[in-house]
């Protein structure tokens, strides 16, 4: 006697992209309590919904690797910018940058520090552990799974505020205490971001020192390497040093290089990456669509102007004397060569988010500049003081040959490093467009990707790297993370002129077996859930 399936959902005649690099075939699925249940042909069974895919692809949920979308939920919890490119799952507490643990005493320090990612909300604080900050998360019912990693300058913050110095036995004990007490609570492993304060003034040994405790977990180091410019082979080679002192698996954040003199080392990057993984070291990267880099303005300071945090920057940029020393320094190539430089002049730097001057968001530095009668970079730290760090520009540095050479490299996935803006704000196309990019342009457009390998770059390889075991595949018994769509229809709308515009072209989406899309448009329901690692 022939067995009868029961079935919440059953999506029927779908080419089937199964997030493994297979090719595609054509299949059936079953839903069944938030899981799949069945992949095959579906001949006798019973269901409460049909949907007839008529040959649309059915892949599983994209997982976004690198957000900064910590305090977006606060904001909007449904976070439909995700939702409709079909992200299924996020990564928050990136680039040395998370909102717990957190000491009482320390709480202004990191909500001014993090002033630039928290898009315009004004969160209560009121979580001290990693435990509690996810449990936070859980009481805001998001609309997207979602997993974090523990800030290695959140720690730092924790232990030494913003010193540049060398920490004491006991700092270093504290710090390491830190972490492992946040990857019991939940942490998928440490980021860190050395271009930022307090990271910045972070050596070498101090890290790997502070890393220490990953191995325990085999939890993941994320990087937001020390230099991306002209010094780019030496912070590849940092970071692969790390990996085999501590002995855990790496990845560097949006591989890249800046400046136009300096293209081209990337592809020496991935070939040094390659080299370490064939002497057995664990290490990939990610990277986004598109040729400009965005942050915060401070990212142009010298590291010995940000060692107070926000309140010392604005103190020192209220003398005029050390106004004219900051100039000096950036223009002689400080921070990182100048990033001014390398995005060749302030014409090529685009203001995003400025909740405190919003008359120039969406202008260039170049214009700002005009606005204000100052010199671009007189406008620049004019930008900060005002904004106390609570802004976000473009910075157009990098070329499209590069961005392709990441992009269609085996080890690397994508991440959107996305930051929710201030409502009304300017902000990065990434943030509404990375996967639907990845999709129209380098897939269908280009022919960079094979469909297949896209969405491998985009659920399975970030899926497996992170740990979660449960997601990133379409095959029986994984949660049913799951998106429909014709690859023809997927746009893209996001441009640096209207970045505010959403995806579209993801026709019905799954998460956790709930239907977050029906025909198109959002149910607005709210099926995430926060993941703590195992």
């Amino acid at each position: 006697m022939r067995r009868s399936f029961l079935f919440d959902t059953v999506i029927k005649n779908a080419r089937i992209v199964d997030g493994a690099c297979t090719p595609w075939f054509y299949g059936d699925l079953g839903i069944q309590n938030g899981r799949i249940a069945f992949v095959g042909n579906l001949r006798d069974y019973r269901t409460v919904e049909t949907i007839n895919a008529h040959g649309r692809i059915l892949s599983p949920g994209f997982i976004d690797i690198h957000t900064h979308c910590d305090f977006s939920f606060f904001s909007d919890p449904c976070l439909l910018s995700k939702v409709l490119q079909g992200v299924t799952t996020i990564a928050i507490g990136q680039c040395g940058i998370s909102p717990a643990p957190i000491f009482p005493d320390k709480i202004p320090l990191l909500d001014s520090y993090s002033g630039f990612i928290q898009g315009g909300t004004d969160p209560l604080w009121s979580w001290r552990t990693f435990g509690e900050w996810l449990s936070t998360l859980e009481s805001l019912r998001p609309g997207v799974n979602v997993f974090s990693f523990v800030g290695h300058g959140t720690i730092r913050l924790n232990v030494m505020g913003f010193e540049n110095r060398t920490p004491s036995d006991a700092e270093l004990h504290e710090m390491k205490a830190l972490l492992r007490h946040s990857m019991e609570e939940g942490a998928f492993g440490m980021s860190s971001g050395l271009i930022y304060p307090p990271g910045v003034y972070t050596t070498p040994e101090e890290l790997m020192e502070v890393a220490t405790p990953l191995k325990d977990y085999r939890g993941l180091y994320l990087s937001h390497i020390r230099n991306e410019s002209s010094g780019i082979l030496d912070s590849v080679a940092e970071t692969i040093k790390l990996s085999e002192h501590v002995k855990i698996p790496v990845q560097i954040h949006h591989l890249k290089v800046c400046g136009r003199s300096n293209w081209g080392l990337v592809d020496k990057a991935l070939d040094m990456i390659e080299d370490a993984r064939g002497r057995g070291l664990d290490i990939t990267a990610d990277m986004y669509p598109y040729i400009a880099t965005s942050t915060t303005l401070r990212a142009i300071l010298p590291p010995w102007v940000q060692a107070d945090g926000i309140d010392g920057i604005v103190r020192l940029l209220e003398n005029a004397d050390n106004r004219d020393k900051i100039v000096q320094e950036i223009l002689s190539g400080g921070q990182v060569e100048s990033i001014i430089r390398n995005c060749n002049g302030p014409e090529n730097i685009l203001i995003l988010d400025t909740p405190r001057t919003p008359w120039i968001e969406g202008k260039t530095l170049r214009e700002a500049s005009k606005i204000m009668g100052l010199r671009p970079v007189e406008t620049a730290l004019e930008i900060i003081s005002r904004n106390r760090g609570s802004d976000t520009c473009c910075f157009f540095e990098l070329c499209e040959k590069d961005v392709v050479s990441v992009l269609s490299h085996p080890l690397t996935m994508i991440g959107s490093d996305s930051v929710t803006s201030t409502p009304g704000a300017k902000c990065h196309p990434r943030t509404n467009g990375t996967f639907s990019r990845i999709l129209s342009k380098y897939v269908q457009e280009d022919k960079l990707l094979s469909l297949e390998d896209a969405v491998w770059k985009m659920s399975g390889f970030p899926a497996t790297r992170a740990g979660l075991f449960t997601k990133g595949f379409i095959k029986e018994g994984m949660d049913a993370d799951l998106i429909l769509f014709d690859p023809e229809s997927i746009k893209d709308n996001a441009d640096f002129a209207h970045p505010e515009n959403y995806s579209e072209g993801i026709d019905e989406m799954f998460i956790n077996g709930r239907r977050v899309i029906r025909e198109g448009v959002p149910t607005e329901v709210r099926a995430g859930k926060v993941l703590r690692r195992q």
